[in-house]
């Protein structure tokens, strides 16, 4: 069972969850309601979670495209790694056990999933609890009308807080964990855009209005991975003032590592990582691996050379747009060689 706070993406995926609510008759929603009792439940929620995802259809709905969002986001981000976000049960178990930086990444991607996707629900319609960003000046009425139904952040911010729990006091790793998910929040809340349209008589913009947009979700994923590589390691240290722990350099200079205090916006951990060259409990290891010649091969390969095979493969090519309203391909046949990683 994952102790408060733990990423959202524990529960499997299909890669085909549900992302809308339709128009239901009573027998449906009887239904549906059973039927997203039985996500939450399958989520392997805490009691508290769990209550917080049946009390409204949609959030069972948002947490499993929060799972889906943040997972291939992840597996994006580290495609040219060793660790290549793999989240198979044992591996994915073993890894949130242990205070890395790759599972400091998790749960500032998680986070930042639960926010983003809550966010995009409330404009959506998708929840009962919540709608649009309420723009000053603006009926919500008004704003589904002119199409400027801002993402609700304020109300996402305020949901995942309260799911993911209150700030431990003492324990360590629990401080880390908490810590790392604020990071993914903040930078959903730095990513804050805000659009305008006009409207008038000829394109004159007598009226103005302007809304709030997150940004999307892949760029979120590139600012996090550059915070990872910058992740600081921390130890523990005891605030005289009030008995509560707090987060510090380590007491031993690390070589390569500075002294510096965590910012609040930086990714932090306690536990050096493994080298994921080699198949252990926290990955699969890269025996195998696809790399790319002049690339990568040298660091995923992790000095054991690489094999290389050719193969002829064929793909559209010389493609036109006809009218109307389809576009033609030639067949193109090409040898290209692909590199693996050796045993």
């Amino acid at each position: 069972r994952p102790h408060r706070g733990a990423p959202v993406f524990l529960g499997r995926l299909t890669g085909n969850e549900p992302l809308t609510i339709l128009p239901l008759t009573s027998e449906m929603e009887e239904a549906a309601v059973k039927a997203h009792y039985k996500v939450c439940d399958r989520l392997k929620l805490e009691k508290k979670q769990r209550r917080m995802c049946r009390r409204d259809p949609g959030v069972a709905e948002t947490l499993m495209e929060a799972i889906s969002m943040s997972a291939l986001e992840c597996q994006y981000q580290f495609r040219f790694e060793r660790w290549n976000c793999t989240l198979e049960g044992r591996y994915r178990a073993s890894l949130l056990k242990r205070g890395f930086k790759e599972t400091a990444f998790l749960y500032a991607i998680s986070s930042a999933g639960l926010t983003h996707a809550m966010a995009k629900a409330c404009s959506a319609g998708r929840m009962e609890r919540c709608t649009c960003d309420e723009a000053p000046d603006l009926e919500n009425r008004e704003a589904w009308q002119w199409g400027g139904c801002g993402d609700n952040l304020k109300y996402s911010n305020k949901f995942v807080k309260e799911f993911l729990g209150r700030k431990p006091n003492k324990d360590l790793r629990a401080r880390v964990d908490f810590h790392n998910n604020l990071v993914g929040m903040k930078v959903i809340k730095a990513g804050v855009e805000t659009t305008c349209k006009c409207h008038g008589v000829s394109g004159s913009c007598t009226v103005r209005t302007c809304w709030r947009q997150l940004s999307p979700f892949h760029e979120i994923g590139k600012q996090l991975k550059q915070k990872y590589e910058t992740s600081l390691k921390v130890g523990s240290t005891t605030n005289e003032a009030t008995g509560e722990g707090d987060i510090s350099p380590p007491k031993k200079s690390i070589p390569g590592h500075s002294d510096q205090i965590p910012r609040t916006t930086d990714l932090v951990y306690i536990d050096d990582s493994p080298s994921f060259c080699l198949m252990s409990r926290y990955s699969p290891g890269t025996s195998g691996r696809k790399c790319y010649k002049d690339k990568n091969c040298d660091s995923i390969c992790c000095g054991r050379g690489h094999n290389t095979q050719s193969r002829v493969v064929t793909r559209p090519c010389q493609c036109q747009v006809r009218w109307c309203c389809y576009v033609e391909c030639k067949q193109c046949t090409q040898r290209e060689e692909v590199y693996t990683c050796k045993d």
